[in-house]
């Protein structure tokens, strides 16, 4: 295994995403107020349901609230009312409906599968309006490229998927983008830059979660997200990590092939994923399928691809999953990719190894040598704090361990020890929440831990062990070489320093000398009475 014991050679992290203005206040303002009395309309501000929960001193407030309930707040369950909130706030307040959709260890079961329909079950938009997108996009008629093209199967926040087939035979999925999609978003996010302001400015507490920057970072990638020509790229780049992670270590997942033909900025064309959808109920009750690898494999493809290749797939729920016997997992919706540096992949390895091994000290020291905790406090300290954390999860099944308590207290913890959220480090963070969140769901006594070891051992043993040590310092001895040679080369030219004589004018001599004596003068006369 590797030293973990000398200190890691951390880079400078990344400066935040800088802070785009909000371009039209008053626009931002009455949407913030729109979305506000949705929820309220929707009983999902704060529902009725957890009202008992609330402090005494809130609870009129809230009662006066449920009084402005319509009919959508009096219907159904709190995960229900919330996600018919969501689809009319549109494409960016359904993203963080598909983030709290995957934590049925905190929310509960019943609440994530309300909740969970907005990953794929939008009413979607019509046919006729998916081949104008499609011909306008690439240029083409419909019809000489596909033999026949389907009714979408599935549509989501910011665009629907429709069947199609090619002249060889081969059926494909064909993803267009909702009309107007993008003016959406631009709106969605100008109010969600309002709102970082105002948390920033009225709540101290929010201060440390840095939510300007998350707000840009999740701008940056939904950007990215509304042109199908760079999902295409991602699609058939991380089709090359997972066909290189089968190949070396067995593989978990993988991905359909893109059909380039098909691609345009609003449609992507890709093979249709063999299998079944997990958001299916019947996608667990395949012949011969294995739950438990399942559950395993969702865990490690994110490993893999995160710490191996450092760009992974940053939006693994089940609706972008497929599954079949005896554990396999082919991932579709390549809109937001995350990336890590050499430096945050060997960080991720070695907090996650450090828990393993209950190396609490070690975690301590990566993260103030990561910059993550201030250096002004003290590293024994953290390390304590982490202790608290660790000891009660480490090794034991997920049934047994209240992730709500948990997280509340790293939240603690990391208030306690000034710990800002890091921008870099948000699509890292979200996805590990998704994938442990479908795992969980696949298993729910999934032991995360157990299922990272074989991928972060694997990791830490070729990159931190004895011949990586030796493959460094070769590396850096070629480096050195190459340096002294072209040093060698191209030595460096003498500098030629010219030296300057100035004289100082005969005039400003005159007028310096005449003010000295004429304050040595004045200087004299006044202490003159004491002198006689």
């Amino acid at each position: 295994m590797g030293d973990l014991t000398s200190a890691a050679d951390y880079k400078t992290a990344p400066p935040p995403p800088v802070a785009e203005p909000v371009r039209h206040p008053v626009d931002a303002t009455l949407r913030l107020l729109g979305w506000a009395w949705v929820l309220v309309r929707h009983d999902a501000l704060a529902p009725r349901e957890i009202t008992h929960l609330l402090p005494v001193w809130v609870r009129p407030l809230i009662h006066l609230l449920h009084m402005f309930a319509g009919r959508e707040g009096r219907e159904g369950r709190p995960g229900q009312r919330l996600g018919k909130a969501f689809e009319h706030l549109g494409p960016v307040a359904i993203k963080l409906g598909q983030v709290l959709a995957t934590r049925a260890d905190i929310f509960g079961v019943e609440f994530a599968r309300d909740l969970g329909r907005l990953k794929d079950a939008l009413a979607p938009f019509p046919v006729d309006q998916a081949r104008r997108e499609i011909e306008r996009s690439l240029g083409r008629t419909v019809e000489s490229l596909f033999i026949d093209f389907g009714p979408p199967v599935a549509a989501a926040s910011l665009a629907q998927a429709h069947p199609a087939w090619l002249a060889d035979g081969r059926k494909v999925a064909v993803k267009v983008l909702r009309p107007g999609v993008e003016r959406r978003v631009t709106q969605g996010l100008d109010s969600m830059r309002l709102a970082a302001r105002l948390a920033v400015r009225f709540v101290p507490l929010a201060r440390r979660l840095e939510p300007s920057a998350f707000v840009e970072t999740i701008a940056r990638a939904l950007r990215l997200e509304l042109d199908m020509r760079l999902e295409a790229a991602a699609a058939s780049e991380l089709k090359d990590i997972m066909d290189k992670g089968r190949e070396a270590v067995g593989g978990h997942m993988t991905a359909p092939a893109v059909i380039w033909d098909g691609v345009g900025k609003r449609v992507l064309t890709l093979e249709w994923a063999p299998g079944v959808a997990m958001t299916d109920p019947r996608a667990i009750e395949q012949p011969g399928l294995d739950v438990n690898a399942l559950a395993d494999n969702v865990v490690r493809a994110f490993l893999t691809q995160a710490l191996d290749h450092g760009t992974f797939h940053a939006d693994l729920h089940e609706g972008n999953l497929f599954c079949h016997a005896p554990a396999e997992l082919t991932a579709i919706d390549f809109g937001i990719v995350g990336r890590l540096g050499p430096a945050e992949r060997r960080y991720l390895a070695e907090i996650l190894w450090g828990f393993l091994s209950r190396d609490y000290d070690r975690i301590s020291r990566v993260h103030f040598e990561a910059g993550y905790v201030p250096p002004e406090h003290s590293v024994e300290a953290f390390a304590q704090a982490l202790r608290a954390v660790g000891e009660p999860v480490i090794g034991k099944a997920a049934s047994q361990v209240s992730m709500g308590r948990l997280l509340g207290q790293l939240f603690e913890i990391t208030a306690l020890f000034d710990m800002h959220l890091r921008p870099e480090l948000i699509l890292l963070q979200k996805t590990m929440v998704s994938v442990e969140g479908v795992a969980r769901r696949l298993n729910p006594d999934h032991d995360l831990w157990e299922a990272s070891r074989p991928v972060v051992e694997r990791w830490i043993r070729r990159e931190l062990g004895p011949q990586a040590q030796v493959r460094d310092a070769l590396e850096e001895l070629r480096a050195t070489l190459k340096a002294l040679a072209r040093l060698a080369q191209t030595p460096p030219q003498p500098q030629t320093v010219v030296i300057r004589e100035t004289r100082t004018p005969a005039w400003m001599i005159a007028t310096v000398t005449l003010a000295a004596a004429a304050s040595a003068a004045a200087l004299v006369l006044s202490l003159w009475p004491g002198i006689v």
